[in-house]
């Protein structure tokens, strides 16, 4: 099964490399906005937001009036009150308040969908929406932070008036949240579809017009929010930012389950995960790759930029180190390598049919981000055992929380698995309902009116597979060519990112500013041919240093970022610390 499963993933890809240079060229400006889609319809270039200032005082905003919703507080921050990268953000006025407070009917707890958002004395004329990460229920700060390690600026800081929200429960209701079918939808879509049009009137009564560009972003959930705005609310925003997107996230935390399952078979102590593949073998592992695989790309520097190529250079079972006795850090024993090449392959059911989606194997996960995952939250009580047997089957299992680390090692995908679609009178939406965008190949709403969407994510991502992502992407593509004649990498394009681990971290260039790029593509018709990514070295601008980095990096190497299906590769001479020195061919 794992060799027709990488064999269709790497026929895919040529099928898909063909296309791209049949059309005009994957990074080509010349993807502008007012060429044909294939129809009569033309697609507009969006005008550049045009900035103003606040009108009237913050605590004016007080008495703002919404179809169930209640501003808390209205106060002006000064500038320097928040800073970025030791930057001072400007003045700006913070809101609280909530929306659609009410009582279950179901566990009778109170619930509402918090918020807070920060609207610049200066404003840009723009809107962010932040989608916040794992299960929300914190409303955390609306700087517009929404990708990349070390971040040097963020939307706030550059004019955004940004939202921020709980998603519909507060952290003393996570995860038991879950028995509330409300709550469940609220934390799907349904808190994000409430508060975009909440949030664009206070902007208009705040500014006097309602703003020129709309965007949304997050990561890992708060991608998946991103992925819910391009879908559901297409026509409220014109650019969506989806950074390490959890879109099939149901599925994603029921693989991690699979994850501890075959981490127990080998671990020394099932108490501790980690001892199914330590440091030293997970070294062991990660240079087994690059021996095969960092070449590929033109240089060996410690990455794996062609992917593709790597699936078929790199063999786990024959590639790696075998231990001929006892484990010593210096190889990994049969077992082991059996272990991690289920994990790579994803969860399978007893009939052996795929649940979730391949991992491509990338030396990040000598990450200590990459092991969290796997290792902890895999089976704690914080992330997948109680966001699965809580949060998304149906009926919820409330007992979770007393033994996370057992219902992992139990799960059966045979029975358990169904659950997270299943439905009943209580709960008439499954998580594949709720959590997942309807009909997620279907951007027409975002494309139609001009939209733009810039997706990017980790190769060595610890529990959202960079491989389900781009599964999703190679679909869009085909549908929007088969259906439309059109090639949708004219207004959506998607990042991977070498040995980045969920988010950010891990052995990678994991700095970048995908937002700016976002705004260049929407409003001025500049598609993103590349994204420079810098390393976090010591003396790092933002002031956080990955201190996983090898020792022969440069402090700052940068590398471009290229749009799938095309590949950094270095062009033969010149600084290899520099982009510059590289192209996406």
């Amino acid at each position: 099964m794992m060799t027709s499963i990488y064999q269709n993933h790497w026929l895919k890809s040529l099928s898909l490399a063909a296309l791209c240079m049949s059309l005009i060229a994957c990074g080509d400006n010349d993807h502008d906005d007012q060429s044909s889609t294939g129809s009569d319809h033309q697609i507009p270039q969006l005008s550049p937001a045009v900035g103003t200032t606040l009108q009237g005082d913050c605590s004016d905003l007080l008495d703002f009036s919404f179809d169930q919703t209640t501003i808390s507080a209205a106060t002006l921050q000064a500038a320097g009150t928040l800073q970025v990268a030791g930057q001072d953000i400007a003045a700006h006025c913070l809101i609280t308040g909530y929306m659609h407070p009410r009582v279950s009917p179901v566990d009778g707890q109170s619930y509402q969908i918090g918020f807070e958002m920060r609207l610049p004395v200066d404003w840009n004329g723009r809107f962010l929406y932040q989608g916040n990460g794992g299960t929300d229920g914190n409303i955390a700060t609306a700087t517009g932070q929404v990708g990349s390690g070390g971040p040097l600026t963020n939307a706030l800081h550059q004019g955004f008036a940004v939202i921020s929200s709980d998603a519909g429960h507060n952290a003393t209701q996570n995860p038991l949240f879950g028995l509330d079918p409300q709550a469940r939808i609220d934390y799907g879509y349904g808190a994000i579809s409430k508060l975009t049009p909440m949030a664009k009137h206070l902007i208009q009564r705040a500014y006097g017009k309602l703003p020129d560009r709309s965007y949304a972003g997050g990561t890992s959930n708060g991608g998946r929010h991103a992925m819910m705005a391009a879908t559901r609310l297409g026509d409220e925003y014109d650019g969506i930012l989806a950074s390490t997107p959890g879109f099939h996230l149901p599925k994603a935390a029921a693989a991690q389950l699979y994850t501890a399952q075959q981490l127990r078979r080998v671990a020394t102590d099932e108490n501790d995960l980690s001892t199914a593949l330590t440091i030293p073998e997970r070294q062991v592992l990660a240079q087994a790759i690059l021996d095969k695989c960092d070449a590929l790309d033109g240089i060996v520097d410690g990455l794996v930029q062609d992917v593709e190529s790597c699936r078929s250079a790199f063999n786990i079972k024959t590639d790696v180190p075998v231990c001929s006795a006892e484990r010593d850090g210096s190889c990994l024993s049969a077992d082991q390598l059996d272990v991690v090449a289920n994990i790579y392959r994803g969860p399978v059911n007893s009939a052996g049919e795929a649940l979730y989606a391949t991992q491509p194997f990338d030396p990040g996960l000598v990450g200590s981000n990459w092991a969290s995952w796997k290792f902890s939250s895999s089976v704690g009580t914080a992330r997948d055992p109680v966001a699965v047997g809580i949060i998304f089957q149906v009926p919820p299992d409330a007992s979770v929380t007393e033994n996370s680390r057992q219902f992992a090692f139990n799960y059966n995908f045979d029975t358990d698995y169904l659950k997270l679609s299943a439905t009943n009178n209580t709960y008439t939406e499954s998580a594949m309902s709720f959590m997942i965008p309807p009909d997620e190949l279907n951007l027409d709403k975002l494309h139609q009116h001009g939209g733009k969407m810039i997706v990017v994510q980790g190769n060595a991502d610890g529990v959202f597979s960079v491989d389900d992502t781009q599964n999703w992407y190679d679909n869009v593509l085909q549908r929007y060519q088969e259906q439309a004649n059109v090639d949708a990498q004219s207004f959506v394009r998607f990042f991977r990112v070498p040995g980045m681990n969920h988010s950010r971290g891990g052995i990678a260039t994991d700095q970048f500013d995908a937002l700016t790029a976002l705004v260049n593509w929407v409003e001025y018709g500049k598609a993103p041919d590349q994204i420079i990514a810098t390393a976090r070295g010591i003396g790092n601008a933002s002031g956080q240093v990955n201190t996983e980095l090898p020792g022969d990096w440069s402090a700052n190497r940068t590398r471009p970022l290229c749009p799938y299906p095309l590949v950094t590769r270095y062009n033969g001479d010149g600084d290899s610390e520099l982009a510059e020195n590289f192209s996406c061919r």
